[in-house]
Order: C-alpha cells, then sequence, then structure tokens
C-alpha cells in the first residue's frame, strides 16, 4: 500500500512511463487509420515522453513538484505531433496542480490527473472525443471518483487505468474514421501504457528504457575549433537574491564583456551563464546581488573532456536568440530539399525538415524560430500533425510568434506568396489564413497496408492518392492513379495547377503527369517544379 508519493516515487514514475511507451511504440504505430504511411503516433509520444524523462534525470528528485516541474518543461519542448502536445499538455496540468508540494496523496496525484485533462481540453481549439482527450478524461474522473474513499495511490491509479481502458475500447464507437478501420485510439492506447508503466514504479518496479538519441542536438556537437574562441572562460553561477538590485543591471555588465549570455531570475536566486576574459569582474558584479551559491568556470581554450566541450556547445545552441534586424521573417516545416529551396525563394528565412513519419518537436521549431533575427517570426507548419506543436513554440520564444494553420506545403506556400511587407502583422495572418484556405492539395504516395477507407478495399503496395485527406484513387498502376486525381480536381476548377515531384520520380515522368493535367485543364496554369520530398511521388496542388 502506498499512501504517499515522494519526489524519488514520482521521478520513477516519469522513468517508467517513458520506458513504457518506448516499449510499445510500434505497437501503437500500427494502430494507424490511414493507409498512407504516417503512422507516427506511438513514435511522437515515445520521443515526447523521454525528452520529460531526460529532463527528470538531471535534476535531484527532493519534492514532487520539482519533478513534475521538470518533466512538464521536457515534455513540451520534446512535444512531437499532436499526440505528443497534447501529452505534454496533460503533465503540464499535472505540474501546476503539484504545485509547492514536497509530496502528494492519492488525492492529490487524482486532482492533477484532473487538472491535466482540463489544460489539455482548453489548450486543443476543436476537442475530438475517441481520441487520447476521452481516454484520459473519463480515466481522470475515475481516480478522483476513488480518491474520495481510497487513500492507497496503487488502488486509485488501478482504477483509473480499468476505467481508461473501457474508455480506449469505446473510442472505436465514438470515432467514425476508427469504426471503418477496426482500430482502437492509438494515442489513447499509449496513454494507458504510461499510465501502466507510472503505476509499477508506484509498487517499486523499475523499468529499463532505450536511450533515445536526439538527432537534432546531436548535429550541434561538433568539435570545437580552439581558433574560433574569443572568450576563453565559460563562467557560471548561482547568487542568492538578497536586494532588490535590477537583474537586467548584471545583464547589460555581460553584455559589456563577453557573449552567450544566460540570465536567469526568480525570486530568490539568479543563475547565470557567460563566456568571457574576465571571470573575477562577473563575479564581482553578482556579489552586489548576494552571496554566491555555486560557481563554475571553465577554461573553454583547454578543454579539459568532451564532456565539457559538449556541455558547451549545448548550451550556446539552446540559449541563443538571434538579436530583430528586421520586422517580419519566416519559418517554414518541409521534407525534401527541392521544396526547401522553393519556400527560400519566397522568402523564409529558416526551414525545419519534417513532414509524413517525421514530425519536428516543439523545440526544433523554436530553435529555428529564435534563430531568425525578426521582431515577429510566421511559422508555416505545412502538416496538420505539426501545428499543434508549432503553436506550443509561442510562449517559449522572446519574439512574436504567428503561426499560421497551413495543413499542406502548397498552402504553406501560397501563403508565404501573398505576404506583405507593408502590412501589419494580424493583416498578414488573415491574408495568408485566406490565401491558405484557397489550396486544394492532392497527394501519391503507396499503401503501407491493407485497410479499409472510405468504402474502398487498399491492398498493401498499391498507389493512392488523397485530395485534401480523402481517399480519390487507388491502384496498382501509378498512371491510373495519376489519372483518378486528375479527374478529382475537376470540382475544384482549377486556374493555377502545380506538380511537385518527389526523391523517386525522374523529371521525364514528372513531365509527363504535367502534360496530362495539361491536357485536360487548358486554360489552367500548369507548373512542373522538383520538390525533392520522401514518401509522396507526387503533391499537386490546384487553385
Amino acid at each position: 500500500m502506498t499512501e504517499i508519493l515522494t519526489g524519488a516515487v514520482f521521478a520513477n514514475m516519469i522513468h517508467n512511463g517513458a520506458a513504457a511507451i518506448e516499449l510499445h511504440k510500434n505497437e501503437i504505430n500500427e494502430l494507424n487509420v490511414f493507409p498512407v504511411p504516417d503512422g507516427d503516433t506511438g513514435t511522437n509520444m515515445s520521443l515526447t515522453m523521454n525528452n520529460g524523462s531526460n529532463e527528470v534525470k538531471k535534476i535531484s528528485a527532493e519534492s514532487v513538484t520539482k519533478v513534475a516541474d521538470a518533466a512538464a518543461s521536457g515534455l513540451l519542448r520534446g512535444a512531437r505531433g499532436n499526440s505528443g502536445v497534447i501529452l505534454s499538455l496533460l503533465f503540464r496540468g499535472i505540474s501546476k496542480s503539484l504545485k509547492g508540494k514536497e509530496t502528494a496523496t492519492a488525492e492529490d496525484f487524482a486532482k492533477a490527473m484532473s487538472a491535466g485533462v482540463e489544460a489539455a481540453y482548453k489548450a486543443v481549439m476543436k476537442p475530438a472525443e475517441g481520441t487520447i482527450l476521452t481516454v484520459s478524461r473519463l480515466s481522470a474522473a475515475a481516480a478522483v471518483k476513488c480518491a474520495e474513499d481510497e487513500k492507497d495511490v496503487e488502488a486509485v491509479m488501478q482504477y483509473a487505468i480499468e476505467e481508461a481502458k473501457v474508455a480506449l475500447a469505446d473510442t472505436i464507437n465514438l470515432n467514425p474514421v476508427l469504426k471503418k478501420a477496426g482500430v482502437v485510439d492509438s494515442g489513447g492506447k499509449g496513454f494507458i501504457y504510461i499510465l501502466e508503466g507510472m503505476l509499477r514504479a508506484v509498487k517499486g518496479e523499475i523499468m529499463e528504457r532505450v536511450e533515445v538519441e536526439d538527432v537534432e542536438m546531436a548535429a550541434d556537437f561538433t568539435e570545437f575549433d580552439t581558433e574560433d574562441i574569443t572568450f576563453t572562460y565559460c563562467t557560471e553561477f548561482i547568487v542568492s537574491r538578497e536586494n532588490n538590485k535590477d537583474p537586467d543591471i548584471l545583464r547589460g555588465f555581460l553584455n559589456e564583456i563577453g557573449d552567450s549570455i544566460v540570465v536567469v531570475d526568480d525570486d530568490e536566486i539568479i543563475k547565470t551563464h557567460v563566456h568571457t576574459n574576465q571571470p573575477g569582474d562577473v563575479l564581482t558584479a553578482a556579489l552586489t546581488y548576494g552571496s554566491l551559491l555555486t560557481v563554475k568556470i571553465e577554461n573553454m581554450r583547454e578543454q579539459h573532456t568532451a564532456k565539457v566541450v559538449e556541455a558547451t556547445a549545448e548550451t550556446e545552441t539552446e540559449d541563443k536568440v538571434a538579436a530583430p534586424e528586421k520586422q517580419y521573417g519566416f519559418v517554414a516545416v518541409c521534407a525534401g530539399e527541392g521544396m526547401a529551396e522553393i519556400f527560400r525563394s519566397v522568402g523564409v528565412d529558416a526551414i525545419v525538415t519534417g513532414g509524413q513519419t517525421m514530425n519536428p518537436s516543439t523545440e526544433d521549431i523554436l530553435k529555428q524560430i529564435n534563430s531568425v533575427p525578426a521582431e515577429v517570426v510566421f511559422v508555416l507548419p505545412n502538416n496538420k500533425n505539426i501545428v499543434m506543436a508549432a503553436q506550443q513554440s509561442i510562449p517559449l520564444s522572446e519574439k512574436r510568434v504567428i503561426v499560421i494553420p497551413t495543413g499542406t506545403v502548397p498552402q504553406g506556400i501560397t501563403a508565404a506568396l501573398v505576404f506583405d511587407e507593408s502590412a501589419s502583422p494580424e493583416e498578414n495572418e488573415q491574408m495568408m489564413t485566406d490565401a491558405a484556405a484557397t489550396v486544394h492539395t492532392a497527394s501519391v504516395t503507396y499503401a503501407a497496408r491493407d485497410s479499409e477507407f472510405d468504402g474502398h478495399s487498399i491492398t498493401a503496395g498499391e498507389y493512392l492518392a488523397l485530395l485534401d485527406g480523402s481517399l480519390v484513387s487507388n491502384d496498382s498502376e501509378i498512371a491510373n492513379v495519376v489519372t483518378g486525381t486528375a479527374d478529382a480536381l475537376e470540382k475544384h476548377s482549377p486556374e493555377i495547377i502545380t506538380v511537385y515531384y518527389g526523391e523517386d520520380v525522374t523529371e521525364e515522368d514528372a513531365e509527363k503527369v504535367g502534360g496530362m493535367l495539361s491536357e485536360k485543364y487548358p486554360d489552367a496554369d500548369v507548373m512542373v517544379l522538383y520538390g525533392g520530398q520522401p514518401v509522396y511521388y507526387y503533391v499537386i496542388s490546384a487553385e
């Protein structure tokens, strides 16, 4: 019986939750409704949860509030895809509910689960039932009810899990798409695995977790060139706040004698990082605020260990925010060098690699936002599964961030094209959103597995085409699928048609597709451009 959750136990709950979803991520991926190979819910939830676990490992688990805060921060920055973002919101609500608590009772934890659900529902503009939201809501309600009479955390969690399983089984009835596919909701099932892993931690079981490498971060851990080091000493310290002196004064002083400056303050301490040649002067300035609690000074030129080099590079990369040099900037998400070049040609400053099967995290998007030297940064996610992750970056950046909810790459390109430098942020947001809505997108790809969708029987390996998310053609011959796609575009009376061909398509074949569309729509302007995108042979836009 467990009546009290300590910080150490709660930390193990986070680690076990990450281990559990990692263990079952492929199973979750296979619950994908669509035959398109974008079954990545398990991967997204696993990467998100692992990021939370990794943050918890960096702290001393002395209280549940400290662990909850670290986990919520890690999940938020590592959130990938809609499922990952919703998962991060659930834990953010839990963190707020446990704020200030050294330990937690069964009632505290049940209320925290309920607060997590409330946070998730508030953040999702159009909550859909038959999803992870439903499963988490009913699970939390069951926990709260059980905790009214039950003080055992294990019993409350077990009751919540059992109710979650009942809710999961019903998702197939609540969501018509799930019913057609004959599967339960993947996000909901993933959430249950996380809860089960957390319960095992309460019982004293520790699950092993496979470490997930963060490839994007690894790219920043490059060999440090000594000749490029302007400031020799990496200086870090924490000073207690014993007076009301403004930390901005310290920031201004550090800016005069160093770089890579980070000053984070709250009511009790000021934590600072700076690269400088005058560490003594830095510490002298720090002492005007209070007593030094911790100090670390590393000579970066000597590079005592590879670990020191890596940590320094990580700090510089995470904290750097480009100073504004212009009013507006752009970040776009896309896959394929051709697509990236098209976005650059229409004025996009930074590209985040991502799309179907590789959803970038909130932190991936945030890094590119912060790298753009502009006051206002517009983000074009170009995928419905990335919009929420992009929106989570808004409160995390010092810059003003506006996310245009583009669901496809062609929508993103059109949105960028109508941008007006002389218009206000609000006017541009409206114009770009409206312009994107006029674009219809068809995608030609292949089926990853046998399935039933929109009344069609899909065979693994077949070519298929989706127009605005609806299946319009499937066949064993790609030429027939392209013909079916062309016919489906007729209802939109296209005036401009653009064919973006992927990495597995030759220019000759792409031109044939363009010729066929020109023949069918002689009054339309038809363009054929290299996109280089993976997964999709052709992405065809009609305006």
